[in-house]
């Protein structure tokens, strides 16, 4: 269900993305704007992103195979961290250049109602893909803020396209004060400030899933209330004694490892041994239902 929604807003962002990136190269050629320009490259590198996006996804649905025994679930992260290099390349960098440009030689601005009309309905059409974003985001977020939600995430995916359609909307908001800036002081300096802004806008973003999806790329734990879960599990049963090492790792967004170790009471049988192992899966797979690969250690333990 979670990744089904997932897509959806992948989707959702790239129909989205793909009808703005039209609309703002139109009304870039018709005015000149530099940052209605520096808009239009964001849009066309974000429709670029949710293709990598759902690529990554079908990707990571692929079973485990003797190359992958643990699955491919990794590649959504692979390719959301992709998302972060372009984001940066093909939309911060160049907003960047395009507002150094326009600040070092004078350009003219003209007609500037394309620019309004295609700015406020851009921003309508964003506000919809960010609304699927979000509400998909809640339904994982729990009692988190959405900081802290962001920061322990998952689900790659869908980080991507919230924190990369909250950019666009900062983007569009911004080109929107700029051209009216424009209009009304006919000063066109203010045309390349917006566009330098934008791409500081985006290089943040680009940072911040970078450094996201390259903890989950390297093999980040499960989250501690999961893993204090899991042991608080394991104790409640009465034939663990107690819970040693515990290693997780991320993956893929709904796959996770587990390495346990536990020491089991003396006097137990090798049948209540195996038995109590299988029970042990089956507590672990409900606090994680995503656990598909499990390994559970005993020691210690004097069998009759």
């Amino acid at each position: 269900m979670a990744t089904e929604g997932s897509r959806l807003a992948v989707i959702a962002a790239f129909l989205a993305n793909l009808a703005i990136a039209v609309a703002k190269f139109v009304a870039a050629a018709l005015t000149g704007s530099a940052a209605m320009l520096s808009e239009s490259y964001h849009s066309l590198a974000d429709t670029g992103n949710q293709g990598m996006l759902l690529f990554g996804m079908r990707q990571a649905r692929k079973p485990a195979d003797a190359d992958h025994p643990f699955g491919r679930g990794k590649e959504s992260y692979f390719w959301s961290f992709m998302v972060a290099v372009m984001l940066f390349a093909g939309g911060a960098v160049l907003a960047v250049r395009h507002g150094l440009d326009a600040l070092a030689d004078s350009h003219d601005v003209e007609n500037l109602t394309p620019s309004f009309v295609v700015l406020g309905a851009s921003i309508l059409i964003e506000a919809v893909s960010f609304t699927v974003a979000f509400r998909q985001f809640n339904k994982t977020r729990g009692g988190r803020s959405m900081w802290r939600a962001i920061r322990s995430g998952k689900d790659s995916s869908i980080i991507v396209v919230l924190l990369e359609d909250t950019a666009a909307l900062a983007g569009l908001v911004v080109a929107l004060v700029g051209i009216t800036l424009v209009a009304l002081t006919d000063r066109t300096v203010f045309d390349g400030v917006a566009s330098l802004v934008i791409g500081v806008i985006l290089g943040l973003v680009a940072w911040l899933l970078a450094v996201e999806t390259k903890a989950l790329l390297i093999g980040e734990a499960a989250n501690r209330a999961d893993r204090v879960a899991i042991r608080s599990r394991l104790l409640a049963m009465p034939e663990v004694e107690s819970v040693g090492k515990l290693l997780t790792m991320q993956m893929g967004p709904h796959d996770v490892l587990v390495n346990v170790e536990v020491d089991l009471v003396d006097g137990m049988t090798d049948a209540v041994v195996g038995a109590t192992i299988d029970r042990a899966e089956k507590e672990i797979q409900a606090v994680l239902p995503g656990a598909t690969n499990i390994f559970v250690e005993f020691r210690g333990s004097q069998r009759s």
